[in-house]
C-alpha cells in the first residue's frame, strides 16, 4: 500500500534493528485518512471471505480494525490486555509476550461476543515475533469459529511472526512487509502482501 509506505518514510522513527516508531499516524496519535484507506485495503483483499467480525486486540489494533469493519458492515472484537470489574465472567483467555513491552500480559474476550457461526478476521498493528496473532488465533480456537485470516498493518517480514503464522496454514496479508531496519532507514520487502 504506497501512502502507508510514503507515510512510514516520511514519519517513521527507525529506533533500533529491530524497532520502528509510527506512534505519528497508527500507535499514539492516529491519521483517520490513512486508517480509512486501511480499512478499504483489508476489506477489498477479504471481500470475499464472507466475514462477520473482525477481532483484535488493544489498543494499536483498534483503529485499523474498526475501519475495516466499517467497510465490510460487521463488528469489531477486541482483546482486553487489562481486566476490569465488567469483564469477569465466562472469558475466553490467552497469553501473550509482548516484545516492545517486555511483559506478558493475559488477554481477554467475553464468550459471548465470539460465537461457533462466526467467520472471524484477525487484526493487528504489527507482525514481528507473531504472539499476538497466536494469541488471537487461541482465543478463536477456543471459541471455535473459523478463522478467515490475519490482516496486518507492518510486517516485520525478518522476524520470525509471519512465518509461524504461515506455517500454521493461515491466510495473512500485510499492507507494508518491511524487510529490514538498517542505518536508521526502513527497506521494504518487494511484495506488500503474501
Amino acid at each position: 500500500m504506497q501512502s502507508l509506505k510514503d507515510k512510514i518514510v516520511q514519519e517513521g522513527k527507525v529506533l533500533s534493528k529491530d524497532v520502528l516508531k509510527v506512534d505519528s499516524f497508527l500507535n499514539h496519535q492516529i491519521d483517520p485518512q490513512l486508517m480509512k484507506e486501511m480499512g478499504q485495503e483489508f476489506a477489498r483483499l477479504f471481500a470475499e471471505e464472507g466475514i462477520t467480525k473482525i477481532l483484535t486486540i488493544e489498543s494499536s489494533g483498534i483503529a485499523p480494525s474498526v475501519m475495516t469493519a466499517l467497510e465490510l458492515n460487521v463488528p469489531a472484537v477486541f482483546a482486553r490486555k487489562r481486566q476490569s470489574l465488567t469483564l469477569t465472567e465466562d472469558l475466553l483467555t490467552a497469553e501473550v509476550y509482548s516484545f516492545t513491552k517486555q511483559q506478558s500480559n493475559r488477554i481477554a474476550v467475553a464468550r459471548q461476543f465470539l460465537s461457533k457461526k462466526d467467520r472471524v478476521l484477525i487484526m493487528d498493528d504489527f507482525l514481528a515475533n507473531g504472539q499476538a496473532a497466536l494469541g488471537l488465533l487461541d482465543i478463536a480456537e477456543q471459541a471455535g469459529v473459523y478463522v478467515a485470516g490475519i490482516g496486518i498493518v507492518i510486517e516485520k517480514a525478518f522476524q520470525d511472526g509471519g512465518r509461524l503464522l504461515r506455517e500454521k496454514n493461515v491466510r495473512v496479508e500485510s499492507l507494508v512487509r518491511v524487510q529490514s531496519l538498517k542505518n536508521g532507514q526502513v527497506i521494504f520487502a518487494e511484495e506488500a502482501t503474501v
